[in-house]
């Protein structure tokens, strides 16, 4: 397959939305400190490129699964700002029917998989989603991110070895924002270089500017090829950062406001907005209009959560077990 000529729609599109990824999430911090959204609470902030990117390198029938930072994964993946956000408050209408939280963001009709609280447990999980694309004979691919922390799991190298010997349709990707929790990748490894240990399974594995739209589309297009054409999974290292702290309540004393501001002025929105200026795709006005529907979206999805009631009480007895019928089991 040929590589996408970046076009205005694709910009337009990254550029919708990266600003709804960040304008969900200020709205999330603003709440938060209202102790309106209470608990676990990871922000996106800085990292939308990776997500933009990739929605717009696959198909709707593609899976995407991820770890607990997955506000953006599910926006990208198409669940409603109203969806995601009464999630956020516990409520009935809510993604997970107000039983996942900011972790647990899921929606089998978006094909979205979580949302996963235990770090590097959606790693092979995401193979086992190829696996059973494989299996029933289709196209389709897995997309299973992790962070920098999660790489240093076992599960990552078995399912790694797993995914080579049966060449599932998997790619790989590791949002590197250079701390897990509060501690650099510098502190961590001695292999700086996260991409390369796919090497060690000969994965094909690349790093990838995560705050350039077109690297990151370019690279999981090419990973989705391959996977369709069945060679088989890719580890892409995905270089990215989070101007946040890891959590709502980390103060991110760690590191340096120099070098927030650094990546700060390389920021994905402001290079998608410069060139759609530049090329004349759309006139500041047009962007400012697109700006304010998404600002109004975030508006009325804080409106929905707050409308919407709790789960009732018998819902505690419900996605518990699966009845299954078994005759072969003697009662």
């Amino acid at each position: 397959m040929a590589k996408q000529k970046f076009n205005k729609e694709t910009y337009l599109q990254w550029f919708e939305q990266m600003m709804m990824m960040r304008r969900f999430e200020e709205k999330c911090a603003q709440l938060y400190g209202q102790q309106k959204i209470k608990g676990f609470c990871h922000l996106y902030i800085g990292q939308e490129a990776v997500v933009a990117g990739m929605m717009s390198a696959i198909t709707k029938e593609d899976k995407v699964i991820t770890a607990y930072r997955d506000h953006g994964h599910a926006l990208g993946c198409g669940i409603t700002p109203n969806a995601v956000m009464a999630e956020l408050f516990g409520k009935v209408t809510g993604c997970s029917k107000g039983n996942g939280g900011s972790m647990h963001l899921f929606s089998k009709e978006h094909n979205f998989y979580g949302g996963h609280g235990i770090v590097g447990g959606q790693i092979p999980l995401g193979a086992g989603i190829a696996f059973a694309e494989q299996y029933n004979g289709t196209k389709n691919v897995c997309v299973a991110f992790m962070g920098d922390g999660a790489v240093r799991q076992g599960a990552l190298n078995e399912t790694f070895n797993m995914a080579m010997l049966w060449k599932l349709p998997v790619i790989f990707v590791c949002e590197n924002n250079g701390y897990a929790m509060g501690t650099s990748v510098q502190r961590t490894t001695n292999l700086q270089d996260i991409y390369k240990l796919g090497l060690a399974y000969d994965m094909p594995s690349a790093p990838v500017d995560g705050m350039d739209c077109e690297a990151v589309h370019t690279a999981i297009e090419e990973a989705a090829d391959r996977a369709r054409k069945g060679d088989g999974p890719t580890f892409l290292e995905i270089r990215t950062y989070r101007y946040r702290g890891h959590s709502m309540s980390d103060p991110a004393k760690y590191r340096s406001k120099e070098e927030v501001e650094e990546y700060k002025s390389k920021d994905p929105i402001e290079v998608v907005r410069k060139t759609i200026l530049a090329k004349k795709w759309a006139t500041e006005k047009e962007l400012d209009a697109i700006e304010e529907e998404i600002m109004a979206q975030v508006n009325a999805s804080v409106d929905f959560a707050e409308e919407s009631p709790y789960p009732p009480a018998e819902n505690l007895y419900t996605d518990v077990y699966q009845q299954e019928d078994y005759p072969f089991i003697i009662e």
